[in-house]
């Protein structure tokens, strides 16, 4: 499952797929599972949420070899664990709810926040993982919030400023689906992916997430998705974290999270993965490749 990464299908069209840790930062368990799982070789990529709590502990953490992105965040969506903007404390940004947090759901950030202070907060985030001592390898998006209508070309703009390739899947509406943004104008953000699929610089043919399919077995879950994988680039979106604060974090959905955990790191399970026709890829080798095909 190894090779070298491109931002396009391989001429074999063998899938690629990045398998990536969402949330790092938010608590200590999923900092804890990315560390473990990015050592042995089963996770390839990760990002984090730069407002969050535990953010400190993963920068600290953060070896060369870990391929971490930026999880940009206009949201704060646990009752029991906020955060705040890093730009602003004021309410004309409409990036605060009555509280002073981080909306709590998407639908709340499109309604009320100015896109010029969600632009002045993406950058801010970026800036400050770099600051950390991050190697930013990526954008995506914390509940896609980044990626709606109203300030996709602002995400755009990040991405083409830092040149850094971006989560953004070709097939939008199943991420637009999957997230609960609220009704969205498939085609505004089909014109943007076009402006930077025009640098290489977007990502993702298809955007599977295994927490939408609580009901099933995670290990079902996860073998049907390897079983369906197309030529291009898949992005699966993982929530891995060690037992631990996440239970009451996310009460909701904590038993998927460390279910992930546990899966990816069972011999048996990644004996399997082993055995597919898949490469597993991360987007340090992309962001990497398309630098130095700018370079001629």
């Amino acid at each position: 499952m190894s090779g070298t990464a491109s931002s396009s299908p391989s001429n074999d069209a063998t899938p690629l797929v990045i398998i990536h840790i969402d949330d790092l930062g938010a608590s200590h368990g999923a900092n804890i599972a990315m560390t473990e799982l990015a050592a042995a070789g089963v996770v390839t990529s990760g990002s984090v949420i730069v407002p969050a709590p535990w953010f400190p502990e993963i920068a600290r953490s953060n070896h060369p070899s870990l391929d971490l992105g930026v999880h940009l965040a206009l949201t704060s969506e646990s009752a029991a664990f906020r955060w705040r903007p890093v730009s602003t404390t004021s309410r004309a940004s409409g990036l605060l709810d009555a509280d002073g947090y981080l909306w709590p759901d998407t639908p709340s950030v499109r309604a009320n926040a100015h896109p010029d202070a969600v632009e002045t907060e993406l950058r801010a985030q970026v800036e400050a993982a770099r600051a950390a001592g991050i190697d930013v390898t990526h954008l995506d998006h914390h509940m896609g919030a980044a990626l709606a209508p109203e300030f996709a070309a602002a995400t755009a703009r990040l991405a083409k400023d830092y040149d850094l390739p971006v989560l953004f899947p070709r097939a939008i509406a199943g991420y637009v689906g999957v997230l609960k943004m609220g009704e969205v104008d498939v085609a505004i953000l089909e014109t943007v992916r076009a402006e930077l699929d025009a640098d290489g610089l977007a990502i993702g043919e298809e955007f599977l997430m295994g927490l939408v399919y609580q009901d099933e077995p995670c290990r079902d879950v996860y073998e049907r998705f390897f079983n369906q994988l197309q030529p291009g680039v898949t992005f699966l979106s993982l929530h891995c974290s060690e037992p631990g604060e996440i239970e009451q974090i996310h009460p909701g959905d904590f038993a998927r999270r460390v279910a992930e955990y546990d899966l990816f790191r069972d011999v048996e399970f990644t004996g399997w993965l082993a055995r597919q026709r898949v490469r597993l890829i991360g987007f340090r080798e992309i962001r990497d490749s398309l630098r130095t095909v700018q370079l001629y």
